[in-house]
Order: C-alpha cells, then structure tokens, then sequence
C-alpha cells in the first residue's frame, strides 16, 4: 500500500516538475498537488509529465510512451477532452500540446458544466493556490513579459490617434480575423462564487479564439458564437464597466477576458505585486479640470484604485489619477459624462510579443528558463548538456548576464524559430 501511494506521489511530483519547467512554471505547492490529483488521473500525471514542452503527434507521445499511436492517440484525446490538452492540425497532421495552468487548465476545468469536475473543490483550490500564495502569481504577472494585457475601450480613442492604433489594440477587430470563436463561463468570478465572493457580473462572458476556441469547442467545453454574438458580449461587458484583457500577442490572439475589479485574477495580481506596468495599454488618461464636476464617477469606476477626488488652489473637487497605478483601460473616460477624461496616446508604446511562441521565448529568458523551452527532449543525451550550458549562461550575475543578453538573446529567439520549423516539418 505504502509501495503504491509513493509510486502515485511521484507521479504527480514529475508532473509538477514539468510543469515548471514550462516558461510560466507551476511552483511546488500542497494545494497544486491536490489540484492536479482533480484534474489527473495517476496513469495521466506519469505520461504527461514525460512529454515535451513543444507539439507532440501521436506517434511520438507513442514512442515517448512506448505505446501503439492508437493508444496514445486515445489517452491524448482523453486529455483533450478533459481541456489538459489543447489539439488542432499542423501541417496537415493533428498535434497536442499541454495547456499552461493559467490561461490554460485552470480556466479551462472550471468552464466545464458537464459534472467531469468537482468545480467547487476546484475553485477552492485554486483559491489557496492562486489567491492566498504568492510563489504562481509572481512567476506570471510579475516577469517583463506577462501573458496578459490591457484592451483600450475603443470609444474613447481620440479622432486623431483612431487611424494610427494598430489591430491587436482593439478587441473588436480580435473578433473580425478570429478564424473560430468561443464562450465560456468566466473562471474568476465563478471561482469567487464558490468562494462566497463574487460580484453580480455576468459569467457567461469569457471569449477565447481561434486555434485555442477549435479546440474548446470540439470537446464541449465552451460554445462556438458568431463574430456578431461575440460583438454583442464585448458591448455587453463594455456598458457594465468590465476591462477587457487578453492575449498578450499581435498575431492570433487566444482569449479576451472580461474582467471586474473584485474578482479577475489579472486585476487582483496587478494590485497585490505592485502594479506591473508591462501589462499597460498603449493610451494613458488626462483630467480635464475645467470640465470636472467633482462627481466621483470615475473614482468608482476605476477597477485599480487609480483615481482619487482632491481639492484645487479654489478649493474645487476634481479628479487625480495616480499614474503609478493607472493601466490604461478607458473606463474612466467612457463613464464621464462631462468629457473631462481624455484618453492620450502614449508616446512610447509597450512592447507586446509577435505570437504566442515569441512571448514564450521572452517568458522563458525572463524567468531563466530558456534552455528547458529549446531543448525540451529528456531522452536525448545531447539535449541535455546544451540545457546545462544554456542553464549557465542564464544563472550568470547581473552584469555578465547583461552582456550575454545583449549578444545572445536575439540569436536566441532566431535560433529556437528555426528548431520550431524544424519541428513542424517532422511531424
């Protein structure tokens, strides 16, 4: 018995060891065990923590396994099924790839209705997990590339700066190039349901696309919607005064979450880590004190806690914005009637990744991780020792990893482009 309860422990142990090895990691925790022993079966956590960080077919998860690629293919379905795994075609061939916990399984699990999972026990969990640890949220929200952005509300680009703001800034046009499009339950405020914590916004508004949506909607775990209901949600959430963040990309954005101020993950990290700037919009507000009215609208409005009522050289209410906290959404702006907010386009505009790859490699050299995203294949001997070499390089002090950063990080990210050609030609 006790041969057997070790043997399952090590399964999920090697599971959560390979999640962090991913670029946003999984940190060792007791209450992330008891999430992946909801979400894994033991056979699963064992086959899954020996797969590569990259797409697998089925005939190498088969060989990984030694397996047939019909018992493979079977268990990997499962997984995808369950939303562990994301699947979809490369190059004509059907790949699998492990979801990322957040942005990923965890949204996933709890978008289910199907009974699959116990979404009270699950939110619990991800409650402690997410909500009273720090370890997770510092590796994701924290790093100079987070998954995550601020949309700007599109009514309250000014007429001279509508012609210059580029696609991925604008969540409408996310819904006219999606190639599938989705919805499901919001994980966060149904999580804080459990909890007895949520707000009375509404759930059914979490939109994810393309690639990612084919998927989800293939397994039944969240409802393909036409552009035009898609549209409908997004203005929807807009006239409640929700914040849209998403996809930190250009290309082939993934998802757009709808998100309150009381119970968004994103929004509720923002606050608790200090205010990451990297998750900005390009637009920043200006107080136009004349037209001010002192009225607090916005005060309420503001889901960071940006804005604050002070008294002029007259003694006159107006408002201030805290800079240091202000993140660019436009919801202030939108909700003033007296136009006494202008939404002014930042002269330095932040930095968002080309595609999902692209945020994975500045993710992975954020948080040291570069050389488990390149050479992810365990079996091989040789990929082994450049993962000690790259290790080095990224656990070098301060000023020599400057400088290798400087010589080496774009060639880097040509380097790892090439080997994901490669790849994709194989399988």
């Amino acid at each position: 018995m006790g041969h057997k309860k070790g043997q399952e422990l090590n399964s999920y142990f090697k599971l959560q060891q390979r999640l962090d090895k991913a670029p946003q990691g999984a940190p060792l925790s007791k209450s992330l065990f008891e999430i992946l022993h909801v979400l894994f079966t033991e056979e699963e956590a064992g086959l899954v923590s020996v797969l590569p960080i990259n797409f697998v077919t089925k005939e190498k998860a088969a060989k990984i396994w030694k397996k047939t690629p019909e018992e493979a293919e079977k268990i990997l379905d499962t997984l995808a099924s369950k939303g562990l795994m994301l699947d979809g075609c490369q190059d004509e061939k059907r790949t699998y790839i492990l979801a990322p916990p957040m942005a990923g399984f965890f949204e996933f699990s709890l978008m289910r209705t199907d009974g699959k999972f116990d979404r009270k026990i699950l939110s619990e969990l991800y409650y402690q997990y997410l909500n009273e640890e720090d370890d997770f949220l510092f590796t994701i929200f924290a790093t100079k590339t987070p998954i995550d952005r601020v949309f700007i509300q599109e009514e309250t680009i000014q007429p001279e700066d509508y012609s210059i703001v580029l696609d991925y800034e604008r969540a409408t046009q996310v819904i006219e190039t999606a190639s599938c499009i989705t919805v499901g339950t919001c994980y966060c405020r149904h999580k804080m349901e459990h909890k007895g914590k949520a707000c009375d916004q509404p759930q059914e508004v979490c939109l994810t696309f393309n690639g990612a949506a084919k998927s989800l909607s293939k397994h039944g775990i969240a409802k393909e919607i036409s552009k035009e209901e898609a549209h409908k949600i997004l203005d929807l959430c807009v006239d409640a005064g929700l914040v849209q963040i998403g996809d930190n990309v250009r290309e082939d954005v993934a998802w757009i979450c709808n998100c309150c101020g009381c119970c968004c993950e994103a929004i509720l990290a923002y606050k608790r880590l200090g205010y990451n700037p990297g998750i900005y919009s390009n637009f920043i507000p200006e107080i136009i004190p004349e037209n001010c009215n002192g009225c607090g609208v916005c005060v309420k409005k503001c889901p960071v806690e940006a804005i604050s009522l002070e008294s002029d050289n007259t003694g006159k209410k107006i408002s201030k914005i805290d800079y240091d906290r202000c993140f660019g959404c436009g919801v202030c702006s939108r909700n003033c009637n007296k136009e006494a907010i202008k939404m002014n386009r930042r002269e330095e505009l932040m930095h968002t990744p080309k595609d999902a790859f692209d945020r994975s490699v500045h993710m992975a050299i954020d948080n040291g991780k570069l050389q488990n995203l390149l050479f992810d294949n365990q079996h091989l001997w040789t990929h082994k020792m450049l993962q000690r070499f790259v290790g080095i390089l990224l656990s070098l002090d301060p000023i020599r990893a400057t400088l290798a950063d400087i010589q080496l990080q774009s060639k880097f990210i040509s380097f790892a482009r090439r080997i994901q050609r490669f790849r994709k030609t194989k399988l």
